[in-house]
């Protein structure tokens, strides 16, 4: 049934919780994990980043070391779990079309991801990323709160 499961992930506590989720689905399945984290550069120009390419540079290397402890995070958890192979990327990108256009690339079966992370406005019901994810995919989203949503 499941193949190949996505787990979109930030490092925020709802991306924590989903990660248990995902797992668990692919330990019962024999799924494959694919740990994705998307450093959101457009962020950075929003926020009216300006300066030089080394300015860039050294604002975006810490945004790239949380990426990868987040996807070390689902490596981690997998461990414990013994039969569950996780992939992890890190990308750069708008965190809704990377995350659109990794689920086509690796043709996965299901995305496993919380409903709020740490950045942009919270909507009423979801976060906007989860939100735009859940209408443009063409597989199933499993969209996972935290107990105090």
């Amino acid at each position: 049934m499941y193949d190949t499961i996505l787990i979109p992930t930030d490092g925020s506590a709802t991306a924590e919780r989903a990660l248990n989720d995902g797992l668990d689905i692919a330990r019962r399945y024999g799924a494959t994990v694919h740990a994705l984290s998307v450093i959101d550069v457009a962020e950075l120009l929003e926020v009216d980043y300006l300066g030089d390419r080394s300015d860039f540079e050294a604002t975006i290397e810490p945004l790239e070391d949380e990426a990868k402890r987040a996807v070390s995070t689902v490596e981690e958890y997998a461990r414990q779990l013994d039969d569950v192979e996780v992939i992890t990327v890190v990308r750069e990108g708008d965190p809704y079309e990377t995350i659109v256009a990794y689920a086509d690339d690796v043709d996965a079966d299901l995305i496993v991801m919380g409903t709020h992370g740490r950045r942009g406005l919270p909507r009423y019901l979801l976060g906007s990323t989860t939100e735009r994810v859940i209408r443009t995919v063409d597989v199933p989203v499993m969209a996972v709160r935290t107990p105090e949503e």
